[in-house]
């Protein structure tokens, strides 16, 4: 079975400030739990979330993070050392809605695993609308050793590989059920440490610059064209939260 990413949230200093940051440039709307956390919307659908950073992880700058479905997360967390990663936080319930736990790969790149518990059939919003994430993408300390870990944890398979140059390296796509979903490549030299990226569909890149830009944040890089025909950016939040977008126009 290949598992694919069903969720993405972001833990930050500031959760008033990044909602209002999120709902101007990627248009999302949010929908408050009672445990503080903001869901965020595509229509009426949730595709991701906004919650406040632990006192543990005071000093780190915001961060996104992943969620991978297993239909195991206990037999997954096995798999998981079994393959020379490593288990950041073992399995824990979030009571009637899914099972988690943090883990990373042996390069030291962390996302998380998320096993349902509730039995209701999840509706998705439509492919490539605004707000969802339409590409996940790996910098890795070592590309190989990352690719045999995530194929063998998830079952994911190689796609094109772009040949980005003696610098950069090879740019290896992944696929589930024969459709690109993500890439991998190396990091470069000066990015701290191996780190996923996730990129939010926009419609046109240059109205998301000035979104960003008018909403207090900051574009890093880009925006640029990526082969395919596809834009992004990368950009940091007011909170200094770092955040990709992609578009399929201008």
């Amino acid at each position: 079975m290949q598992n694919p990413f069903v969720w993405h949230d972001l833990m930050t200093t500031d959760v008033e400030a990044a909602t209002a940051f999120y709902k101007a440039v990627v248009g999302w709307n949010f929908s408050r739990q009672s445990s503080g956390y903001e869901v965020a919307l595509v229509g009426d659908l949730g595709v991701g979330g906004i919650m406040e950073q632990p006192t543990h992880l005071a000093g780190m700058p915001p961060f996104w993070s992943g969620y991978v479905f297993t239909p195991d997360v206990d037999a997954a967390c096995k798999r998981v050392a079994e393959l020379g990663g490593a288990v950041f936080r073992e399995p824990w319930d979030i009571p009637g809605t899914i099972r988690m736990a943090v883990i990373s790969d042996p390069g030291g790149a962390v996302l998380n695993i998320m096993q349902p518990l509730s039995k209701e059939e999840r509706k998705w919003p439509a492919e490539g609308s605004a707000g969802t994430v339409g590409w996940n993408e790996l910098h890795a300390a070592d590309l190989d050793q990352a690719w045999d870990f995530y194929s063998g944890m998830f079952s994911w398979t190689k796609g094109y590989a772009h040949d980005m140059g003696e610098k950069l390296g090879v740019y290896q796509l992944f696929q589930i059920g024969g459709k690109d979903i993500g890439g991998m490549m190396r990091k470069v030299d000066g990015m701290p440490r191996p780190v996923w990226f996730y990129y939010f569909m926009v419609d046109g890149i240059d109205g998301a610059v000035n979104r960003v830009r008018e909403a207090g944040g900051n574009v890093v890089m880009g925006p640029h064209q990526v082969p395919g025909g596809q834009w992004i950016l990368q950009g940091s939040d007011p909170q200094e939260g770092y955040f990709s977008l992609l578009s399929n126009t201008k």
